[in-house]
């Protein structure tokens, strides 16, 4: 599979990105609220890392869907909209949202990437159940992430809990192993078929990889807005997103990003 291991020393590079990642989704939280642009939680982000010499990872990447390449340093999502939500002046968060967050860095060489799905304001039962399931769906990799754990074990987890709680795993979007690049093998699913089970792997101490399930209210399908970049639900119901960079260790695993 050729995905690499990470000494103590590239983990702790990768401890402080995870750091500076976290304070930023800290701190786009703290003015999450009605009224408030998605360019505004682009701006803190950005800042945050801006301030500590961090790169940003987003801006500048490219989609087979679009020459375009992504316009800013986090991805803002609004309700439907599952991942890659372009951040703008012109969509002003309100009352009864949630808005899902993705923002990644690189500093000295290493990344760390994480996302959150934050309530603005008073949201709908369903809205806060599907944050809590997706969070507790993210959390069941957590506390099973272990050496020696075949990946496909705890895939099918979470996607049990998903489909329990009567929602779906989008499954065109998966995690990734990270460390120098963002994006490195493995690919990390948050369900099984016989595409994951075919390419399944076994955990190791020193593996570091994003987990990120996206969990759908309704239906399972997704799409790609015309701007080459937004995916949305097929069926227009709302969305949820949790993400953080985990490193395997010798008793468990190191939540980066927590």
């Amino acid at each position: 599979m050729g995905f690499s291991i990470k000494n103590s020393s590239e983990i702790e590079k990768m401890r402080v990105s995870g750091g500076i990642v976290r304070k930023a989704l800290e701190n786009v939280r703290s003015i999450c609220k009605p009224g408030v642009t998605t360019a505004e939680l682009d701006e803190i982000a950005a800042k945050t890392a801006e301030e500590v010499g961090a790169a940003t990872l987003f801006k500048g990447q490219k989609s087979p869907h679009t020459p375009k390449p992504f316009p800013g340093a986090v991805c803002a999502s609004v309700n439907e909209q599952v991942v890659h939500g372009i951040p703008s002046s012109r969509v002003k968060l309100s009352e009864g949202d949630i808005v899902s967050v993705d923002f990644g860095v690189k500093l000295d060489g290493y990344c760390g990437d994480s996302a959150v799905t934050i309530a603005v304001g008073e949201v709908s039962a369903l809205k806060r159940k599907l944050m809590d399931v997706t969070k507790a769906v993210l959390d069941i990799a957590i506390n099973n992430m272990a050496p020696g754990k075949k990946w496909s074990g705890i895939a099918a987890q979470m996607q049990a809990k998903a489909k329990s709680e009567g929602f779906s795993v989008v499954k065109e979007l998966v995690g990734h192993g990270i460390g120098k690049e963002m994006h490195e093998p493995p690919q990390v699913p948050n369900f099984v078929d016989r595409f994951t089970l075919n390419n399944d792997f076994t955990l190791r101490e020193g593996m570091v990889i994003a987990v990120e399930p996206m969990i759908n209210a309704g239906r399972g399908a997704v799409k790609t807005l015309r701007d080459g970049w937004t995916v949305v639900t097929r069926d227009g119901r709302p969305s949820a997103h949790f993400e953080h960079t985990i490193a395997v260790t010798a008793s468990g695993c190191e939540v980066m990003t927590g």
